[in-house]
């Protein structure tokens, strides 16, 4: 059975006393007369002075800067450089890493599919007109220009928005010419042991080294995404991050790698991914 409710109050309002006592006299030292209301009200309001207080002392001393999380108006600045620093740290990383590919791609002489499909695409009009289809010469005519076009509009646009002509790396005979069939992006110019290699127009050198099948090594990137090659060098001239004038000397012409029959110089040109003839634009000879 329930209490009634003025039973319940009475009890909240029942007085109590508290007591401290000299423990060897038994002498009374204090006493203070509560009810559990007392207690309670009394228990409630020093919680709440406490957390205040806390909360005072937290906000208003360096205790702040302890708590996880926590960051203050001094050192908002400091975080939204770091933010900024970060972000462009990202994005010279993003282009680092292009420009590495890009490397690596034009040392090892591969592209992508897409990429091959594109620069092929001579080949495989040429293949489809002389299948067994119904398409006239005109028609046939038509596509192989539009390829050809297709093919070399890439440096047309880019060569359009320079200001230099392309300088002749070696003078020589050519005898391994640009074929696309065989994906030899380049031209082998033979020429004489240590015959000076010119650089072929204004740049900076983005590697100069040795590779197992090519020898010495030497790339230079020009404006416009413009990237020369020059392979099976006997000596280098220029090292990473030189700057190079079109017509200075940056190797000579070796025998040096795996790949090599003999005294020559391996030029290869590219535009932002693409391999293109060198012979459309430098004479060799």
């Amino acid at each position: 059975m329930s209490e009634s409710p003025k039973k319940y109050k009475s009890k909240w309002r029942h007085h109590y006393r508290m007591v401290v006592l000299n423990d060897d006299t038994f002498e009374e030292r204090f006493s203070l007369k509560l009810t559990r209301l007392n207690v309670f009200v009394m228990t409630v309001v020093s919680a709440v002075i406490l957390i205040g207080l806390t909360t005072l002392f937290i906000a208003f001393t360096p205790v702040r800067e302890f708590i996880p999380g926590y960051s203050g108006i001094d050192n908002r600045p400091q975080t939204m450089a770091l933010l900024r620093e970060t972000d462009s740290l990202k994005s010279q990383l993003a282009i680092n890493e292009q420009q590495y590919d890009r490397i690596q791609m034009v040392l090892s002489g591969n592209i992508t599919s897409e990429e091959y499909e594109r620069i092929d695409s001579i080949a495989r009009v040429e293949t489809a007109a002389s299948a067994d289809f119904s398409i006239s010469r005109e028609d046939s005519l038509l596509r192989e220009e539009v390829a050809r076009e297709d093919r070399y509009n890439v440096l047309e646009g880019a060569t359009a928005r320079t200001n230099f002509v392309f300088y002749t790396p070696v003078k020589g005979s050519i005898s391994n010419g640009f074929n696309v069939k065989e994906r030899h992006y380049a031209v082998d110019v033979t020429a004489p042991v240590s015959t000076p290699i010119k650089a072929a127009a204004p740049g900076t050198v983005i590697f100069s080294g040795w590779a197992a099948q090519t020898g010495y090594t030497i790339l230079l990137e020009h404006s416009n995404g413009l990237i020369t090659v020059y392979k099976h060098c006997e000596t280098l001239n220029k090292e990473q991050n030189d700057q190079v004038l079109a017509g200075e000397v940056i190797a000579s012409v070796g025998n040096t790698g795996e790949l090599t029959n003999g005294p020559h110089l391996h030029f290869e040109l590219w535009s932002n991914g693409y391999p293109l003839d060198p012979t459309n634009f430098i004479n060799f000879e």
